[in-house]
């Protein structure tokens, strides 16, 4: 079974994203904050990590950046969920990283064909 980790500050969200990833046979971890998901995934080693951008403190463009530079974390594989849409962000989100760019809603089916795409 696939371990992901959720880095959202929003409830919602993270209920929503849980909901479907249990659903689909995935281990969740959560984090509510940039730094709090950097040092999850350097604990926990998850498979694939589902990054928000805007978050409190170290915002997703500056974690998924950080998580590729460092030795422990660059094999994991972030796809960024966010509600910024902009043709720029997703360039952006790209630049630092990140191996997906999905923008929330989210459908269950577009998350589950993008984490299969990313994690094999």
């Amino acid at each position: 079974m696939a371990t992901v980790l959720i880095v959202d500050d929003s409830p919602t969200e993270m209920h929503k994203l849980v909901g479907l990833l249990e659903k689909n046979g995935y281990a969740v971890l959560s984090a509510e904050s940039g730094e709090e998901g950097v040092t999850v995934a350097k604990r926990e080693q998850p498979d694939a990590i589902l990054m928000d951008i805007v978050l409190p403190g170290l915002n997703g463009f500056q974690a998924t950046r950080q998580l590729n530079k460092t030795r422990e974390t660059e094999h994991i594989p972030v796809v960024m969920v966010t509600t910024k849409d902009q043709e720029t962000d997703k360039v952006w989100g790209m630049r630092q990283g990140a191996k997906a760019y999905l923008t929330k809603p989210v459908s269950e089916q577009n998350l589950v064909d993008v984490l299969k795409e990313v994690i094999s």
